[in-house]
Parts: C-alpha cells; sequence; structure tokens
C-alpha cells in the first residue's frame, strides 16, 4: 500500500520553567491511502501533541522538534516554510479540532468560516465558495443549510458543529484528515451519526484519516489499524483484528480488560489500570511502563524495549515479546521476586 503519510522517529518536547518535557519520545508510523489508522492512549500519552505537530500548529516557543521526520507525499512537512504549510493545511491535511465550540469563532457566521478557506485554496468567487459551502453543509446532513450558514456557532448544538467542523474540515477535499477526539462530549446517538458520516465521507472522497481517540468501541469501528501510544511512544501497533483479538502489550491488554462488555455478569467489575503515568521531566530509562505492569521483570526496569514483530503487520515494544523472554524470565525473576 502506498502510504500518504510517513512519521519517522518523531521526538517533540516543550520548554518550561521547570525544565523539559520529553511529549513525543520517537514515534514512527504511516498511513496508507483510504486507509483508517487509530491512536488510541489515556489522557496525556502525546495523541494531540503528534496531531498538532504534523500539521505544525504547535506553540514554538516552548514547542520543539527535537528530531524525526513527517513525510506528506514524499516532502518532509519540516522543511516546509509557514507560508508553504498554510497552503498544505485545510487544503491537502485537515484537522477536526477536539472541541468544536472553541476551534469554530464565535465572532463569525459559519458560512463565512467555510467559504474563507474555498475562495483561500480553491480561488473561488464568493458566490461559487458559497454555494459549495452549502453542498458540503448538506453533505453532513446539517438540516436546511441555505438558513444554518448565517448563523453563529452558539446558534447550533454539539453535534451540529461538529457536523460543521467536518464540513470545514472536508470542503477542499484533503487527501489527510486527522480528527483529534471527533465525537467527545457527544451523547452515543450523535456518536455514531458522526462515526458513519465520516466513513461515509472516506468511501465517497477517498482520503485518508487519523482518528485520535480513547474510545476503544469507536477505533473497532472506523479503524483499519491502530497505534496504541503510552507516555509518548507507540508501543503496539497493528490490524484492528490484531490488537482486539492477539494483543501483545501489556498496557494494551489492560487498556482492553477496562472497557465494559456485554457479556459481563452483574457480580463482575471492570479492571482499571493502578499507579500514573510517568513523569516525562524525567522520562524512564526502561519500558515506560514498568511502574504499572504487573508482568514486568527486571530487565524492564533500566532497558528501553525495542519492536518485535508477531506479523508482516503487527509490532510491539515489549522485553516479554524478545525471541529469549523465558529464559530471561527464569534467570531475573518479575518485578518484586
Amino acid at each position: 500500500m502506498e502510504n500518504v503519510l510517513e512519521v519517522k522517529n518523531l521526538k517533540i518536547s516543550f520548554q518550561t520553567f521547570f525544565g523539559e518535557v520529553e511529549a513525543v519520545r520517537g514515534i514512527t508510523f504511516s498511513v496508507g491511502k483510504k486507509e483508517t489508522l487509530a491512536i488510541v492512549g489515556e489522557s496525556g500519552c502525546g495523541k494531540s501533541v503528534t496531531a498538532n505537530g504534523i500539521m505544525q500548529l504547535l506553540p514554538m516557543p516552548p514547542a520543539f522538534f527535537k528530531g524525526g521526520e513527517i513525510f506528506f507525499n514524499g516532502e518532509n512537512l519540516l522543511k516546509k516554510s509557514e507560508k508553504q504549510m498554510q497552503g498544505i493545511r485545510g487544503n491537502k491535511i485537515s484537522m477536526v479540532f477536539q472541541d468544536p465550540m472553541t476551534s469554530l469563532n464565535p465572532t463569525m457566521k459559519i458560512g463565512y468560516q467555510i467559504v474563507e478557506g474555498l475562495m483561500k485554496h480553491n480561488k473561488m468567487s464568493r458566490e461559487e465558495a458559497r454555494n459549495k459551502s452549502i453542498e458540503m453543509l448538506e453533505l453532513v446532513a446539517v438540516p436546511q443549510p441555505e438558513k444554518r450558514i448565517n448563523q453563529y456557532p452558539h446558534e447550533f448544538s454539539g453535534g451540529m458543529r461538529q457536523r460543521v467542523m467536518i464540513a470545514l474540515a472536508m470542503v477542499c477535499n484533503p487527501q489527510l484528515l486527522i480528527a483529534d477526539e471527533p465525537t467527545t462530549a457527544l451523547d452515543v446517538t450523535v456518536q455514531a451519526q458522526i462515526l458513519e458520516l465520516m466513513k461515509g465521507l472516506k468511501e465517497k472522497l477517498g482520503m485518508s484519516i487519523i482518528i485520535i481517540t480513547h474510545d476503544l468501541g469507536i477505533v473497532a469501528d472506523v479503524s483499519d489499524r491502530v497505534a496504541v501510544m503510552y507516555a509518548g511512544q507507540i508501543v503496539e501497533v497493528g490490524l484492528t483484528d490484531e490488537i482486539f483479538s492477539s494483543t501483545k502489550h501489556p498496557y494494551t491488554r489492560k487498556l482492553l480488560a477496562s472497557v465494559p462488555r456485554l457479556d459481563m455478569n452483574k457480580n463482575e467489575t471492570l479492571h482499571s489500570i493502578d499507579g500514573t503515568p510517568p513523569d516525562l521531566y524525567v522520562p524512564p530509562k526502561g519500558c515506560s511502563f514498568y511502574d504499572r505492569c504487573t508482568e514486568a521483570m527486571k530487565i524492564c526496569k533500566d532497558n528501553m524495549p525495542g519492536f518485535y514483530e508477531h506479523s508482516s503487520t503487527h509490532q510491539s515494544r515489549c522485553w516479554l515479546n524478545h525471541p529469549m523472554a523465558q529464559k530471561a524470565n527464569s534467570q531475573e525473576g518479575r518485578k518484586g521476586q
């Protein structure tokens, strides 16, 4: 499969009063044409920083790229000027932000906000851009688009604002859509509508999608592949079926165990992950999940595991998957023994 996006060993840090925070620590992944990649993980693991880093929307300073490359259609985005990135954002790569109420300008009618992008990127007249905007609002199932285009964001419900955000992101027919928690704070009915809308637009427009979420139900519904992030690193990546049916990393297993199931009995309780993520002011030398892992070995504490392949599409970063793991386990012992 030909890749639209390739991220290689990306490192993003923030310089603060207390020191450097290593928010993204050497992640590598790709997105193929017409593919949906889900990036999952708990809050603070670096998902949104990665997305904003790809778009180069991070405030610099305090943020800075410490290393790595981001290739879009074979061109390194980190070597692009701000003017060149303005021609890519919203045109070739678009983003649906986490909170539509704060992402939409409350002082401007939603029609103006959509028309602006078309006039800038597609060199349309205002009338042509307005007609295209109405078509896009209709495509994302906003009722009475001719009327709603003249309304302000506060006149829309949360679900409708999210639809407007998707219309705004899609209006220039981007090759890659990055959706950062696109269903946050929406009720389950609206969530289902938004997800069906995104899947339909993907098929109709032939684009690639990165969906960032902590909701594993969404992942199972819409993604082709999954990348699991923890403490600024990708710890497991694979096809969606592989992640759900053949999990290899303890963190991924615990994430899946924390999700309610239809077959749970009334006496069964949900699992939780004890402890807290590591302090990224002082990142651990070894496995980031060591302090919270019930399967950790002594080698995990001071030695960073590499990626081990389970198939051509499935890899994980865990010492338990090393070819000599059984021997190492018997010689060094489990943590706490």
